[in-house]
């Protein structure tokens, strides 16, 4: 298999990306992306677009989301030079009531869909979809948008959420929307030029940066991946500040911003987003408990090659972290890569690592659920699917991501101990602990 970006298993953001990127951020199949329909065949596209749903969430809550724009106006974009650096959230919860057919709030909005599908988007360059086959508006969660959010005796622990670097906010939905359903406040969070495209609510469209700096000639590729990791870690430790000012500014409906306990807050990211979660918490205290799903923890050196510790690997961290490998090339546990080994030694919390036997890279995302039923209808190839989740059955990556995940939080955050991960279990044999 070829390299990603986004983090030793790190999703492509464009080829140039894939090449350049190849020895840090992540492992991705090597054949080459889709290609645009011939000149004339969009109606034929159009008219065999394939469709697609998530996996239910497994609590007892039925789950709302709502969305909000961000702006830290004192801090300038890094990648937008003149502007104020702008975020996009959203928000899932413990909701009052189900919702059903088109009360089920979109995968992804109609503007993000076109893109995220077409010919320049991580539908193509990460996941190798045929451009426009896919309708990815189409798909339908199973929140409700901007519910009423379900009132409790106390606040809810709150859980952050970042994506890969390249994909957007919405492709860890399936993971998210358990999560709310099981009682968490969830917050997934955009990296506006980072993630394919982030859409905000007076209609403009950011698109990533990455493909085109990463084609540069002479390009530093792990100054410009140290770059990356910085902007995501200040936008997260930016989120963190704007939850305590909407617990009160009226921006939130009064139940749902009651629900933020931010005395109990976690973070979860996968790729590049499970590298932000370990450097934020490292660099910030308000995250009491973390998890890296496939997400490596160093950069390439000058020349794209050797090894950068981060500084998280570097120190390790003093409070629960839970590492969760796949089968992609160069990753598995701690023993195979030198950024989780170096945490492994360093670390003083609590520790875990897990490795999901047949998976590959995509199997902690949404991808895992998605794409087979792509490859059934026609959209994506079968070895592309392969590359991405590996031989593992669909349903069986989802759960047990979901358990473990699960089990780590309510651990850490609620006090609640299923003892799920005191060591192997016969109901999931597909995990291996590392030693």
């Amino acid at each position: 298999m070829g390299e990603r970006i986004h983090g030793r298993r790190g999703v492509r953001t464009g080829a140039a990306v894939a090449l350049a990127a190849a020895v840090v951020l992540g492992t991705v199949a090597t054949a080459a992306p889709a290609t645009a329909a011939p000149a004339g065949a969009v109606e034929t596209v159009a008219e065999r677009q394939t469709q697609a749903g998530l996996p239910r969430p497994t609590g007892p809550y039925p789950v709302g989301t709502t969305a909000l724009r961000l702006v830290d106006a004192g801090r300038a974009d890094p990648w937008q030079p003149g502007r104020a650096r702008e975020l996009m959230i959203s928000l899932w919860y413990p909701a009052t009531r189900p919702a059903h057919g088109d009360d089920r709030a979109r995968y992804m909005e109609p503007a993000a869909a076109a893109h995220f599908g077409g010919p320049d988007g991580a539908g193509v360059f990460n996941y190798r979809v045929e451009p426009g086959r896919t309708d990815w508006s189409g798909i339908r969660t199973h929140a409700r948008r901007d519910a009423p959010a379900l009132p409790a005796a106390g606040p809810r622990p709150v859980v952050l959420y970042s994506a890969g670097l390249g994909d957007p906010r919405t492709w860890g939905t399936g993971l998210v929307e358990d999560l709310a359903s099981r009682g968490y406040v969830v917050v997934t969070v955009d990296h506006p030029s980072d993630a394919s495209e982030v859409v905000f609510p007076d209609g403009r469209t950011v698109t990533s940066v990455l493909p085109g700096l990463a084609g540069q000639p002479g390009l530093d590729i792990g100054a410009l991946l140290r770059k990356a990791m910085d902007v995501r870690v200040a936008d997260t430790r930016f989120v963190l500040d704007e939850l305590g000012v909407l617990r009160t500014d009226g921006r939130l409906p009064a139940a749902l911003a009651r629900s933020l306990d931010l005395t109990r807050i976690g973070m979860v990211g996968h790729s590049a987003g499970g590298f932000t979660a370990a450097q934020t918490m490292h660099d910030d205290p308000r995250i009491k408990a973390g998890v890296n799903l496939d997400g490596q923890l160093h950069f390439p050196g000058p020349d794209g090659t050797g090894v950068h510790l981060s500084s998280v690997a570097e120190d390790g961290l003093d409070r629960p972290f839970l590492l969760m490998g796949s089968q992609s090339e160069d990753s598995g546990d701690y023993h195979a890569q030198p950024g989780w080994a170096a945490f492994w030694q360093h670390s003083r919390g609590w520790k875990a690592d897990l490795t999901l036997t047949g998976s590959r890279h995509g199997s902690y995302t949404d991808a895992q659920s998605l794409l087979p039923k792509l490859a059934r209808q026609g959209a994506v190839s079968a070895d592309a699917v392969r590359g991405d989740v590996g031989e593992i059955a669909p349903d069986r990556a989802v759960l047990a991501t979901r358990a473990y995940v699960g089990s780590f939080l309510d651990r850490w955050l609620r006090g609640h101990d299923d003892h799920l991960l005191d060591g192997p279990s016969a109901r999931f044999p597909e995990v291996r602990f590392a030693e």
